[in-house]
């Protein structure tokens, strides 16, 4: 799954791709030039006897290093363009899936996308940047290396080559269990922050059934499990370090055991020298760096990215509502049931039993009952938050669609939502074009001016921690009595005003020409 989506992604950005392999020739030319700068400056230079030209070669090879400055520069600018774009997909598609599972009530997807969001997406972003440097890095540094043992003679790759492939071949061979042990451990983390998620939103309720041993228990077994994970996963540490000593300490070692046979097939001491200074200087530290990333950080990234791709896209968006559906026949109810049942979940007993309910245009309907008879969740369904189990609910005579439900309803909960913001921002939430005068004058029905005489003025910075559970519920009501729509519902909506702004509120939404619902 990992490869099908990266090759799109890799296509797209090709210009960023080639604009960092350009910067990387220049490493080439710097461990070329490595190499073979000290093998002529000794065979041309100071064993010839001719100490300039070893010195003029010395300083060509120096000269090589000048350009990683800028090299460097150019090489992380172009890393961004590559970089940025991966973890900005990755957040979006945790948030959207987040999103889409709250909508279909899928269980812990919100608290694995807030590990995906807050933890993952910061591991793939980490382990592309090292994976991209380091693979680019090796490429253009092997390439140099080799190229320039093929200068110095093709007989170096007879002894140089047998231990890099059977080291790497030992490496890449631990891949898929190290893989494998990562999964298993994000797993267990991810087990582990839905747990605590759940705990803190029970707290409460913990404590009330005295359940502090039993979660205490659950928790240590999610903690055990996790650790057992990363100690798994650290043991197999222990094949790469034999993978990183066979490619990186046994080159030069047998090249030195093989100097004498070398020598006498017409190596020259330079060359024996130029290529000690490849391996030291340039295959070995190459060959464990990209060993050790993707021992590390890359089987990571590959691990987080298959967990990310592992579920369904989030679901089509409904399409918009049709610009030229005739608009519905005179007497059409704004809002219908129709044996409409409603369970939270399958074997629970039904809160709504085949109700049927119309909500006409214009009309007031006043919903009481004891706390726990299925107020909230008639008001609910009625504003298509909910799913019904059985039955039909539709607005203005269609079947219900999320497209429509910002033209056909308002739904007001007990606890009202405002947001870090101006105090304009916050009431023209529902409807942006609404003017300062057409505020006004809600604000004159509603009951907002002590809250704009203590704010100052429209443009005043709203912090909703500041502001009291009563002055909240009259911002949301003064939003949805700016919006007017055809159907609005108040589910305890103005349980924290006193009774003369409560009266007063709902007196100014009952002259809306829309429908109200007063739960």
């Amino acid at each position: 799954r990992v490869g099908r989506e990266a090759r799109p992604f890799l296509r797209a950005r090709t210009g960023a791709v080639l604009r960092l392999g350009g910067w990387s020739l220049l490493e080439f030319a710097q461990t070329f030039l490595g190499g073979f700068g000290v093998a002529r400056a000794l065979d041309d230079g100071f064993l010839a006897g001719r100490p300039s030209t070893g010195l003029l070669w010395l300083a060509v090879a120096a000269a090589a290093v000048l350009p990683s400055v800028p090299a460097a520069r150019g090489v992380f600018g172009r890393l961004a363009d590559l970089v940025e774009p991966l973890r900005d997909g990755l957040v979006r598609r945790a948030v959207s899936r987040a999103l889409s599972g709250a909508l279909d009530r899928s269980g812990d997807v919100s608290t694995r996308s807030l590990s995906q969001v807050t933890h993952q997406s910061e591991i793939a972003r980490d382990g592309w940047a090292g994976l991209v440097l380091t693979l680019r890095s090796f490429v253009f540094t092997v390439a140099g290396a080799v190229t320039g043992l093929l200068a110095l003679s093709p007989a170096l790759l007879l002894i140089v080559l047998p231990p890099l492939v059977l080291g790497s071949a030992l490496f890449l061979g631990t891949l898929p269990p190290m893989a494998a042990r990562q999964r298993d451990y994000l797993a267990a983390d991810e087990a582990y922050a839905a747990h605590a998620g759940r705990l803190a939103a029970s707290v409460r309720d913990i404590a009330a059934a005295g359940a502090a041993e039993r979660t205490v228990a659950e928790s240590r077994t999610l903690a055990e499990e996790q650790l057992a994970a990363s100690r798994s996963l650290a043991r197999w540490s222990g094949v790469r370090v034999l993978a990183l000593a066979v490619c990186g300490r046994f080159p030069p070692l047998l090249l030195l055991l093989g100097a004498p046979w070398l020598l006498r097939n017409g190596l020259t001491p330079g060359a024996l020298v130029g290529a000690l200074t490849y391996l030291t200087q340039a295959l070995a530290p190459a060959v464990q760096a990209l060993m050790t990333m993707l021992g590390t950080a890359g089987g990571r990234l590959v691990v987080v990215l298959d967990r990310f791709t592992d579920a369904p896209p989030p679901p089509a968006e409904d399409p918009p509502p049709s610009r030229d559906t005739a608009p519905p026949p005179r007497g059409t109810p704004v809002a219908e049931l129709h044996e409409v049942s409603f369970a939270y979940g399958p074997g629970a007993h039904p809160v709504l039993d085949r109700l049927s309910l119309t909500v006409g245009a214009g009309e007031h309907l006043a919903v009481v009952g004891p706390s726990g008879s299925g107020k909230s969740t008639l008001a609910a369904v009625l504003a298509g938050t909910e799913r019904p189990t059985g039955g039909a609910v539709r607005w203005r005579g269609r079947p219900v669609r999320p497209a429509d439900a910002t033209s056909v309803r308002v739904l007001l909960p007990q606890h009202a939502y405002v947001f870090s913001g101006s105090l304009r921002d916050n009431l023209r939430y529902l409807r942006p074009d609404a003017r300062d005068r057409e505020i006004a004058a809600m604000a004159d029905a509603i009951g907002l001016e002590a809250l704009f005489s203590r704010l100052g003025s429209l443009d005043a910075a709203v912090e909703p921690d500041r502001l009291s559970q009563g002055e909240r519920q009259l911002v949301a009501l003064g939003r949805a009595y700016l919006a007017a729509p055809p159907l609005l519902i108040l589910d305890e909506a103005t349980s924290r005003l006193d009774p003369a702004a409560e009266t007063r509120a709902e007196l100014a939404l009952g002259a809306l020409p829309g429908a109200l619902v007063v739960v």
